[in-house]
């Protein structure tokens, strides 16, 4: 195939990603956009294999049919529970994908004699951001899982973080200076990779949104630099999209939280010392408990109930159980809405996902910022496994680690009804005021075991 029509295909697929990204802004379009972009994929593959410089397909072939069992595998067995996990990981492989690449075309060109300075530069930017990228996101993959549940927070991380940052800076410095250097190369990425392991150990579930979104654009931005080590412009665009659009939802996550980038990176939620007070000055003797036969008494002469998914519903794999109720509700006359604060979960649209999994209509996924009026109307408010989300402190105390977030208004209903396990606190680690109040009642228990039990005790009524 001549360059001029390679390219001409490049500019087609690129469209589609576009397009597919435009698809993907609402929940509508989404499977559409996801579809159109996928052919964009597929297009730019075909033709690079066709292109004359591929001299043999054997290892082409044979990485295709892995990557493709490995993917249906992932497809198949993965639960939608576990979709922030299994995203971590898609970035990561392709932040390590750029680092192979962008490796062996250093070791190709240097082996001719024909490395550029701005080469160089595309090689250590896809190096150093690809190694970032693959091994902060097996970390997070890692916290997700709740495999790894330690964190080196404190003036010595930072220290730690610092020195590698320096250190990343100048052995990519170092491989520009001497362009057909392949050991600068390696050494390079081993301390960017590093780099990446202490920059999101200390970060807790809570910004993991914020870390899913920005590992998501650092794959891009990632490919982007192979695309310019590659001369490759489909790629090159792709990244960029990937990247540019990432970041965007960094923002707006970051944004959600009322706390800047810098903050979730260098300071963490609950590595403050917080003000809130001690669980025994909250909680004791506020704390009401009530039961699903209780609960289902409140709902019998309710006639609006807005439902707050959380992470605990997530956990336990309650989003079918919670239709249930709301269906059920919804034959007696009750008017049922979710309302979806921006960062619940453990990625960027977390509860969306699970929610749409069990068919629940997107009409009734509420943003925070359309609901949070309506809840001084609302009769019973059902929180369901959230914590810092709906905690008021984030209004009340000015010096707290959520302070300032903005957050979904349950305090204001006639009846708040939380369902957790117990007392414990979110990732921020304070206690929820919210729990001890006047008009809240607590339903100790898994998610999905309650729930169930509501289901069955509105049934009965």
């Amino acid at each position: 195939m001549s360059l001029t029509l390679i390219n001409f295909v490049y500019l087609v697929a690129s469209v589609l990603f576009i397009l597919g990204l435009k698809g993907l802004t609402h929940p509508r379009t989404a499977v559409r956009g996801n579809l159109l972009g996928a052919l964009g994929m597929l297009i730019a593959v075909v033709v690079t294999l066709l292109d004359q410089r591929v001299l043999t397909f054997e290892y082409i072939l044979l990485g295709v049919v892995i990557g493709s069992l490995i993917g249906a595998v992932l497809a198949i067995r993965i639960p939608m529970t576990s979709m922030p996990e299994l995203v971590a990981i898609f970035n990561g492989f392709g932040g390590i994908a750029s680092i192979l690449v962008a490796g062996a075309a250093l070791f190709e060109a240097s082996d001719i004699g024909k490395v550029s300075a701005q080469f160089a530069v595309s090689i250590a930017a896809s190096g150093i951001i690809g190694a970032v990228t693959f091994l902060g996101s097996i970390v997070a993959f890692l916290k997700l899982s709740e495999i790894l549940k330690k964190s080196l927070a404190g003036s010595g991380a930072k220290i730690l973080n610092a020195m590698l940052i320096v250190g990343t800076i100048a052995t990519g410095a170092w491989l520009v200076i001497e362009p057909g250097n392949t050991e600068a190369y390696w050494i390079m990425v081993a301390v960017a990779s590093l780099l990446g392991i202490f920059l999101v150990v200390p970060i807790g579930g809570a910004d993991m949104p914020v870390v899913i979104a920005l590992l998501n654009s650092c794959s891009g931005l990632a490919a982007a630099a192979t695309g310019f080590v590659l001369d490759n412009n489909v790629l090159i665009i792709a990244g960029s999209l990937v990247g540019a659009s990432g970041l965007i939802l960094t923002q707006i996550m970051c944004k959600a939280m009322n706390r800047s980038l810098g903050n979730v990176f260098f300071a963490g939620v609950g590595s403050t010392t917080a003000s809130a007070g001690s669980d025994d000055e909250v909680y004791a003797g506020k704390i009401k408990s009530t039961s699903a036969d209780e609960v289902a008494m409140l709902f019998d002469t309710a006639r609006r109930v807005i439902i707050v998914p959380g992470y605990g519903m997530a956990v336990a794999q309650a989003q079918h159980a919670v239709r249930d109720l709301a269906d059920e509700l919804g034959k007696r006359g009750v008017e049922v809405e979710y309302a979806i604060h921006p960062v619940a979960g453990r990625m960027p649209g977390h509860m969306n996902v699970l929610l749409a999994e069990a068919e629940v209509s997107y009409d009734k996924l509420v943003e925070m910022d359309t609901i949070n009026p309506s809840f001084q109307q609302t009769d019973v408010a059902l929180v369901i496994g959230a914590n810092d989300v709906v905690n008021p402190l984030a209004r009340q105390d000015d010096s707290g680690p959520i302070a300032g977030m903005p957050i979904l208004d349950v305090d204001k209903a006639r009846t708040v009804v939380v369902i957790k396990r117990s007392l414990s606190p979110g990732f921020a680690g304070i206690p929820n005021p919210l729990f001890a109040a006047d008009n809240a009642l607590m339903f100790f228990g898994s998610a999905k075991e309650a729930v169930l039990d509501l289901v069955a005790a509105v049934k009965e009524n």
